[in-house]
């Protein structure tokens, strides 16, 4: 059955997404506003971390207490992230609660209360939380290694630069929230149980009236690739390695998950019996494929001890250089089981299908269907994947670690 794909623009261009699911009784949905990290001005670093908290203390008249019990009243189950472009807004309920749901997200997003105290209850909480980095490297190394592949402003920490988040005010804040809240811009996915005709015209009643801003344009710097060593002290040494490939709207995207997978898809994966099961050189290993709308890499992490770490990095750059010398069709078939599978398991998930749906529309203009993306994922063999691999070598390295010891990079890696 070919899975049905709803669509409409409100009257200021705002994008309405729905994916039916016809089979659950409850419905999920996303916002993407347009203030992301990579958003904000030059020295507003970690703007979104705060706003992303602030704008739900108190809203549509309501304080922060009255806003907070309506929404737990209907039972949310929420969430909120910082991209890159984007801050996300998502919830999942009983489809019942749907268009009370919308109309709190409404006040939320157009009528916050922006009271400057609970300003200053947000900007801390987004303070500890990066403090909070501290106690867990290997999220940090990911960081880390983010600002340093992806040109600035793209690769700009989520979590914000303890300077700059310090020095943020509520007039400063506010200003940005009036800048990038662009609702002609935003992206509104659902999946689940819903009346597309009857959420359309409230989101119109909503939203409609709000107009569109010019979008704005971002110009990354230039960006090296090189290594950067950030000294900690402590037993452990976390990598992370990362490489440039292709994007989400190429053609070979679908090759570069499958060559993802191959590298770091399970247990049978080449990182994991290579680096930890053979040589047990380090306690976690593994690669994941990562995109902006930009420009994309493939990312790998390990944590090892201060002695074997300089053999666990030349493993996995080895490992990733030998990816491309041959493939086998067993490996091919684990690797193309592993992400159907994640299909199947985002299939039986409203907000994973809701977010899901908003990233594709961003990334590619359009929704993926689940049969479409399993189609290309059938249609890959290693004849592809090695024609790929051979265009797109792996030869450029980004490296980031923390720890109490430097590592020797490659020599192209610079």
């Amino acid at each position: 059955m070919t899975e049905k794909i709803d669509t409409y623009k409100l009257s200021n261009g705002m994008t309405i997404l729905g994916v039916p699911m016809t089979q659950v009784q409850s419905v999920a949905f996303d916002f993407l506003l347009p203030s992301g990290a990579a958003v904000v001005p030059d020295g507003c670093c970690g703007a979104p971390a705060i706003i992303e908290d602030w704008i739900f203390r108190g809203a549509g008249g309501k304080t922060s207490r009255e806003l907070t019990g309506l929404l737990d009243g209907l039972g949310l189950h929420r969430n909120s992230n910082i991209e890159s472009k984007h801050i996300t807004l998502s919830a999942a309920m009983e489809a019942e609660n749907l268009d009370k749901a919308i109309e709190l997200y409404a006040d939320v997003i157009l009528k916050p209360s922006l009271d400057g105290e609970q300003f200053e209850f947000s900007k801390q909480l987004a303070v500890s939380e990066l403090a909070g980095l501290d106690d867990d490297p290997r999220h940090k190394t990911s960081i880390l290694l983010r600002e340093h592949f992806y040109p600035a402003p793209l690769g700009r920490s989520p979590e914000g630069n303890k300077e700059e988040l310090e020095k943020l005010s509520a007039e400063k804040c506010r200003q940005i929230i009036a800048d990038n809240f662009n609702i002609g811009q935003t992206i509104f996915a659902v999946a689940g149980k819903y009346d597309f005709g009857k959420l359309c015209r409230q989101l119109e009643k909503l939203f409609g009236s709000e107009k569109s801003k010019t979008e704005k344009t971002i110009t990354p710097k230039k960006q090296t690739l090189a290594y950067h060593h950030h000294a900690h002290d402590g037993s452990q040494v976390h990598i992370g390695i990362m490489t440039p490939t292709v994007p989400a709207q190429s053609s070979d995207y679908y090759n570069a998950r499958i060559a993802v997978a191959v590298l770091s898809g399970g247990m049978s994966s080449r990182l994991f019996t290579e680096v930890r099961e053979k040589r047990g050189l380090c306690y976690a290993v593994g690669a994941k494929y990562s995109s902006l709308k930009e420009m994309a890499g493939i990312s790998c992490y390990s944590g090892t001890t201060p002695d074997k770490a300089q053999e666990t990095y030349d493993l996995i750059i080895a490992e990733m250089k030998k990816l491309g010398k041959g493939i086998s069709e067993d490996e091919m078939r684990r690797a193309k089981i592993g992400l159907e599978s994640g299909l199947i398991m985002q299939s039986e998930s409203t907000m994973a299908r809701a977010m899901a749906a908003a990233t594709d529309f961003y990334m590619l203009g359009k929704v993926r269907s689940l049969a479409e993306i399993k189609q290309q994922i059938e249609k890959t063999t290693v004849k592809s994947v090695l024609e790929f691999l051979n265009k797109n070598p792996f030869e450029k390295f980004c490296t980031t670690t923390i720890g109490p010891v430097e590592i020797k990079p490659v020599q192209n890696e610079i």
